[in-house]
């Protein structure tokens, strides 16, 4: 097989990274919910809310300085070009889609971080008073998405043994152990 662009990748990449930087452009221009305790409620159960998240996921590694800042800038670069990697090593047209969501909403948090300081979060699922989630944005929910698809395809759907085209009942064909 030839090696090519990964398209698919690239194309939910671009998308998602879009997606991400209209929805903050939104929320916090013309909406105006841009200072902490600013908020809207859309539908009993989903606000938009301000929070600048100063940390990584669920709030872990708050940046306090700028040193911190850089250094959680290199470390999300650092995954979001491992991810590259892999994502233009992949074949499999699905998982190269759930690695550009990964990518993607990276580089859209990545940017934020240089630009602003902090990730602009604002996505508020909430039942009351229970919240299942922190606030979040479309980057983190690309993120989780992509990953969730990569575990579920690679635990559930790859451990299927492959099929020889040519054996007319269908078997399994074993695969061959290089090390014998």
């Amino acid at each position: 097989m030839s090696a090519g662009l990964p398209r698919a990748g690239i194309a939910a990449a671009v998308a998602l990274f879009v997606a991400d930087q209209v929805a903050k452009a939104v929320v916090t221009g013309p909406l105006g919910i841009d200072r902490l305790g600013a908020y809207r409620e859309i539908v009993s159960v989903f606000d938009l809310r301000f929070v600048p998240n100063i940390g990584i996921s669920l709030g872990l590694l708050p940046a306090g300085g700028d040193t911190m800042r850089w250094a959680l800038v290199a470390l999300t670069a650092a995954i979001a070009v491992g991810v590259a990697v892999w994502m233009a090593r992949e074949r499999n047209r699905q998982d190269q889609m759930a690695l550009g969501l990964v990518l993607g909403g990276a580089i859209g948090n990545i940017l934020d971080r240089i630009r602003l300081g902090y990730v602009v979060d604002f996505a508020d699922l909430h039942f009351g008073s229970w919240r299942p989630f922190l606030v979040f944005n479309v980057a983190d929910a690309a993120i989780t998405i992509g990953v969730v698809v990569l575990l579920v395809r690679a635990l559930l759907i790859r451990d299927t043994a492959k099929i020889d085209s040519s054996d007319k009942q269908g078997a399994a064909v074993p695969v061959e152990n290089s090390n014998a």
